[in-house]
């Protein structure tokens, strides 16, 4: 790939994050230096790429990975890379608006393409045991493939591989961070239900409704998997560390994110569509009229997953969420493990047609995903240049400067001699709402 590594260093890195999964990791074999090639290329776009970028999507799925990294590396001009794509059947725009659209995207990628962190965030997964799955892989969930173009190029996994083949028979159990007693009660007696019925229970980890789901399924000795919004060298939340690494040891902890990324707003929406993609239904089991784990229920809806929601105390804010979903979008009132078991055998077979969930809208503002991607990516004490920002924030500078127009004019950015930097919100007065 012309990346300043001969093929022996490309096979190290290789069977570092590779032994004992599907390619066994043998850099002997006759084709491991094709394989090497696109582990590396692979883990190159969990780096060049965010989460759900339709563009890499597009890009990879039609020229492969390693060839899709090749066009990016050797700048090639926008017209050449539009051409071949089309070629391929990608593409239903016009070539001119979808010369555009390259161009953005290469404006996001190109900047962040740097081999020595691609072999830096190799060797970090391998000093914790990570893997790196690739579609094609016996254990790579299935249900990901529903994402079309907006599926992951690569996960990387700490834990046992051979649980990831439970994602065929999951539920993910999703809610409020800021859970009542009545709700982390619910997510105990509906993990613990589902996993005698022999249900795999997939969350992310948070704290809440979350982190109860994944310990009452590990305390009745089932499996679960965690999808995280960062890299798996460094569980997050950090209070959850020991939970994480319990449910490495006999599940999965999964990340689209390479070893060493940190979690963001952005990040963590996106990690949302992976939770209900890879799994057979989504129940939320307590959430406030805005709270992020709507959001997983919109990415259900969207792929036609079933849909279920925990009603609550009718006062309690902190089951507004579910009783929207009840009412407003046709989530499946659920009050027990057995009627959650049954939205798997009543799974609907194509996306309902009705309004956009909530959680399908930015959370909790009316800033635009951009807005929130650069706020992201800033900081409020060390002022960052523009072009820094769109590195971090992986996107295009002119958007950048876009954004950061529109967020000065609200107060929310300020603009010093050497950068951006965020600016000091006002106190909050009042009651804070539920997330």
């Amino acid at each position: 790939m012309n990346l300043g590594l001969d093929n022996a260093a490309l096979r190290e890195l290789a069977v570092g994050v590779r032994a004992g999964g599907t390619g066994g990791g043998d850099a002997d074999r006759p084709d491991a230096d094709a394989e090497a090639e696109e582990v590396f290329a692979r883990a190159a776009w969990s780096i060049v790429s965010e989460p759900g970028d339709g563009m890499a999507g597009l890009l990879v799925g039609a020229l492969g990975a390693v060839p899709a990294l090749r066009g990016v590396v050797a700048d090639r001009p926008v017209e050449t890379l539009a051409g071949m794509l089309q070629d391929a059947g990608a593409g239903s725009l016009d070539r001119a608006e979808f010369s555009d659209q390259l161009r953005e995207a290469l404006e996001r990628w190109r900047p962040r393409l740097k081999p020595p962190d691609v072999v830096i965030a190799l060797r970090q997964a391998r000093r914790v045991s990570a893997r790196l799955l690739l579609p094609g892989d016996a254990e790579w969930p299935e249900g990901l493939e529903d994402l079309g173009r907006h599926a992951p190029l690569a996960l990387w996994c700490r834990g046992t591989l051979g649980s990831l083949h439970a994602l065929g028979r999951s539920i993910a159990l999703v809610g409020a961070r800021a859970a009542s007693g009545y709700g982390e009660h619910l997510a105990m007696e509906a993990s613990a239900g589902l996993v005698d019925r022999g249900f795999a229970i997939v969350s992310g980890a948070a704290y809440g409704i979350d982190g109860m789901a994944h310990r009452a399924a590990l305390a009745s000795r089932g499996q679960t998997v965690a999808f995280l919004a960062g890299g798996v060298d460094r569980f997050y939340p950090a209070g959850h560390d020991a939970l994480l690494t319990r449910i490495a040891e006999s599940g999965a902890v999964l990340s689209e994110l390479p070893c060493g990324a940190a979690p963001t707003k952005w990040r963590f929406l996106q990690r949302n569509r992976l939770i209900a993609a890879a799994s057979r239904a989504t129940v939320v089991l307590e959430a406030g009229w805005r709270s992020g784990s709507l959001n997983t229920a919109g990415h259900a809806a969207a792929l036609g997953r079933p849909l279920g929601a925990v009603p609550g105390p009718v006062t309690s804010p902190t089951s507004a969420g579910c009783h929207r979903l009840i009412r407003e979008y046709e989530a499946v009132c659920v009050t027990n493990a057995a009627e959650m078991a049954e939205l798997v055998h009543g799974a609907l077979l194509e996306p309902p047609d009705h309004p956009r969930l909530p959680g399908m809208e930015e959370p909790r503002t009316d800033r635009t995903s951009d807005q929130v991607r650069v706020l992201d990516a800033m900081s409020a004490r060390s002022p960052r240049t523009a072009a820094d920002i769109a590195a971090r924030s992986g996107m295009g500078p002119f958007a950048v400067r876009g954004a950061l127009g529109a967020l000065e004019l609200d107060g929310l950015v300020t603009e010093r001699p050497t950068g951006w930097v965020r600016a000091t919100p006002p106190p909050v007065t009042g009651t804070a709402r539920s997330s």
